[in-house]
């Protein structure tokens, strides 16, 4: 269940951006900046190979790092996870596999937004519905009102909560399995008998936590706050599958989901480093081999989890046919 933090970027018509390779590039312009080297080429300006040699050496001296040589994947717009790994030396390969959209049938969201004041809990288990909910309160003139009890699934969720409502207090964390039966435990004595709890949700939850709050006499209310929208099939996605990578860093079972669908045979063959337990049991299932698990479960621990399991070897990445 847990998602990586930062705002939701919703797309009407489930339009996905291009693929964008991030790392080597950069770094070879930010070289050019500072006059270690020529810069990436122009269209119209002939280089010598005086010239082509140099930029390859600067760019090679700013991509040292743990994972210097290593490619890999990111299947979503993802700036912080892209940025701090290509400050590691990796080059990361960005095709948006998945795309956050509104609700098929916004009515039951908005009518439950209208209502927030009348919740005793909001319950949370993505930054993606963090963002969902923030992002609806402004567009219906309403803000979070003061004294709503909140819940957390995880570490990058309540990122998220702290981001969009500064100085909210998460009452309810796991303190580990950042996943939905866990959160549904952490309540432990909290009594919620009669009390009223809303959880946003994407299209593709399942009901765990809402049963799990339920049994605790809870009255839940559980509303798709947003869409997940999947891209069967992708041309950039099977180039860079030819092209090699070394891992596929992923964030959600959605993810995982549409990395299967989309990328086949070849892309199972992918090691995946996942953000989470929920996210790495969904990866066995499908068939993938999992590398290592972020401890915790945000954008840092994602970063850190793929340089424990690619950082200690330089070794090119390995071509998919």
């Amino acid at each position: 269940m847990q998602r990586a933090p930062g705002r939701a970027r919703h797309l009407r018509g489930g339009a996905l951006p291009p693929a964008r390779v991030r790392g080597a590039l950069r770094r070879e312009r930010g070289a050019a900046r500072r006059g270690l080297g020529p810069g990436p080429r122009r269209a119209g300006k002939a280089r010598g190979r005086g010239h082509a040699r140099a930029r390859r050496l600067a760019a090679r001296a700013l991509v040292s790092g743990p994972l210097e040589g290593r490619r890999i994947l990111v299947t979503r717009l993802w700036p912080d996870l892209t940025r701090q790994l290509s400050d590691l030396g990796a080059t990361v390969v960005e095709v948006p596999l998945i795309a956050i959209a509104p609700p098929v049938d916004p009515g039951p969201f908005d009518a439950a937004l209208r209502d927030v004041a009348a919740y005793d809990w909001l319950v949370f288990t993505s930054a993606n519905a963090v963002a969902a909910v923030a992002q609806r309160l402004a567009a219906l003139g309403l803000d979070l009102p003061a004294g709503r009890r909140v819940a957390s699934v995880g570490p990058a969720t309540t990122q998220a909560i702290e981001a969009a409502w500064p100085g909210t207090r998460v009452e309810v964390q796991p303190e580990a399995e950042f996943r939905a039966s866990s959160l549904a435990m952490a309540f432990g004595r909290t009594s919620l008998r009669g009390q009223r709890v809303l959880l946003p949700v994407s299209d593709r939850a399942f009901d765990t936590v809402a049963r799990g709050l339920t049994a605790r006499g809870a009255e839940v209310d559980q509303v798709v706050a947003y869409s997940t929208v999947i891209s069967p099939s992708n041309d950039a996605l099977e180039r860079e599958l030819t092209r090699g990578v070394d891992a596929a860093a992923l964030a959600s079972p959605s993810a995982v989901d549409a990395f299967s669908a989309a990328g086949g045979e070849a892309g199972r063959r992918v090691p995946l480093v996942v953000i989470g337990p929920t996210t790495a049991d969904a990866a066995r299932t499908a068939g993938f081999t999992v590398l290592a698990v972020a401890e915790p479960s945000t954008t840092e621990g994602l970063a850190q989890a793929v340089t424990r399991a690619l950082g200690g070897g330089r070794a090119p990445a390995v071509a998919h046919p």
